[in-house]
């Protein structure tokens, strides 16, 4: 039996899709976050947005629900150095400007780094997908 469907699942599934439609309907954001050491940031930012919403739908369906999980555990990580990426860009910005409007760019600071460390409970969500609902166990990927 694979895992129940739980509120956490269902968010993340929710927050995969609307990212995923993002990436492909407003690239630009995504594309500028990416590493710039890497190829073909607009493909790269193309692909994940497939990506996720293939992980979306594949955590809502119970037949898929293991293997999306463990897509959806390697997205997170796939994509982490976007987020570093997206971090130490808003880190340069505040720095360049300490003149005006400083407290909403540190704010906005603070988000983008606050933001790194809640992929480890997304991670852990995902997880969960890969359980057995009567075991409560991991399968491993084949």
């Amino acid at each position: 039996m694979p895992a129940p469907l739980t509120r956490d699942l269902q968010g993340l599934a929710a927050l995969f899709a609307t990212s995923g439609v993002l990436h492909l309907v407003r690239p630009g954001p995504f594309e500028s976050i990416t590493p710039r050491q890497l190829p073909a940031r607009r493909g790269l930012v193309y692909a994940s947005g497939v990506a996720e919403i293939a992980c979306a739908a594949g955590l809502l369906h119970p037949r898929t629900r293991r293997l999306a999980g463990w897509a959806s555990a390697a997205l997170l990580v796939a994509v982490f150095p976007a987020n570093i990426q997206m971090a130490l860009d808003e880190t340069r910005r505040v720095e360049r400007r300490l003149g005006s409007g400083r407290s909403a760019n540190r704010r906005r600071q603070a988000a983008t780094i606050a933001r790194l460390p809640l992929q480890l409970p997304m991670v852990r969500t995902a997880l969960k997908a890969t359980r057995d609902r009567a075991a409560g166990t991991r399968h491993t990927a084949a």
